[in-house]
């Protein structure tokens, strides 16, 4: 029988890359900006994170101007929503072992 941990996703093992994508799961669009803020992160920390996110294809990039600023906003990909969810309920299942 697979240990319950094999169920977990790495990528989500670092609790930055679990923030980054707590946030992309309750907003549709996330600025660059605000991510940095909400996660106490510098800028290249955070690029780095989203560097790995995206090529897993658990975020989408988007870059545009505003105004005569450029803007990065950051949504999770369907499969980035699936991965993440299935790592939240492999958390729930280890939490039930323990609890027996």
């Amino acid at each position: 029988m697979k240990h319950i941990t094999t169920k977990l996703n790495k990528l989500f093992d670092s609790h930055t890359r679990l923030g980054i994508m707590s946030l992309l799961m309750v907003h549709e669009w996330v600025e660059f900006k605000v991510l940095k803020e909400n996660l106490g992160l510098s800028d290249g920390n955070l690029a780095s994170h989203m560097k790995k996110l995206e090529a897993s294809e658990f975020i989408e990039v988007r870059k545009e101007f505003v105004g005569r600023k450029p803007q990065t906003t950051y949504a999770a990909t369907a499969l980035g929503r699936k991965a993440f969810n299935d790592h939240l309920d492999a958390l729930e299942d280890l939490l039930k072992q323990r609890k027996k």
